[in-house]
């Protein structure tokens, strides 16, 4: 077994999962200029969590320009200011659900399109019913200023680890980096398939209500928690960050 990392060298590999992260969504496009926010709670704290800084673009974030905040969004380590919609959210979902380490917000073309439809994410493809079963839906009340609307959004979000917000965006939760980011992965590309069908202008073909229950279930057997073949995102986050090395290297530093 491999020994622990102390605490300074594991808040470091969470700073750098964090800086890939931001550099993952501007390689797959999902960016809104200065907007949206990853989170990830400081290791063996839940008082204190990490956060990209409001100024710098997805591309340009690293390990060392993640800001250390608390749970009212006061910075405690670090220098810069931070968006005040992400302390409402994320510290909220930090403080509040212990399997929350990791947060991902985002503002998506395809993800905030599904968000403005009534019926949200439609059952209708293998890939979209990898999540269906597992989405909460948060009604919008207006921009995320106002801390009253945590109650509300806690309440919403249950026991699920993928959100849509309606009207807004989409967001998830994981153990860790690598959790969070394949299940944000796995919503954005259902939402863009939904779209991709709708726009053909043709009846979209159903499917039974039986084979959605069991995909539900095949999809937990395949993405869960106990899942074997995928566990927690790993070997989707091993193979992103060797993307990255390849690609947009220097978010380490």
């Amino acid at each position: 077994m491999n020994a622990p990392l102390d605490p300074a060298a594991a808040t470091h590999a969470a700073r750098v999962d964090l800086a890939a992260a931001c550099r993952l969504i501007h390689l797959f496009g999902w960016t809104d200029l200065l907007a949206t926010h990853v989170t990830y709670r400081v290791p063996g704290r839940h008082d204190r969590y990490l956060i990209n800084p409001l100024g710098l673009l997805y591309e340009e974030v690293t390990a060392s320009s993640i800001l250390e905040v608390d749970l009212d969004g006061r910075v405690t380590a670090g220098e810069g200011d931070v968006n005040p919609a992400g302390i409402v959210i994320h510290g909220a979902i930090h403080a509040s659900v212990p399997d929350a380490a990791a947060v991902i917000h985002l503002h998506s073309r395809d993800g905030v399109a599904v968000a403005t439809q009534e019926e949200g994410l439609l059952p209708l493809t293998q890939m979209a019913l990898m999540v269906h079963g597992q989405i909460a839906y948060h009604d919008f009340q207006g921009v995320v200023l106002d801390e009253r609307e945590r109650a509300d959004l806690l309440a919403n979000i249950g026991d699920r680890h993928t959100v849509i917000l309606r009207n807004h965006g989409t967001l998830t939760l994981g153990r860790d980096m690598g959790e969070a980011f394949a299940r944000i992965w796995r919503l954005e590309r259902a939402c863009r398939f939904q779209l991709a069908a709708q726009s053909a202008g043709v009846s979209l073909r159903q499917l039974p209500e039986e084979v959605i229950a069991r995909t539900h279930e095949q999809a937990q057997a395949i993405y869960g928690a106990k899942a074997s073949f995928f566990p927690s995102g790993k070997r989707e986050w091993a193979a992103l960050r060797r993307r990255l090395d390849r690609e947009l290297p220097g978010y380490a530093d």
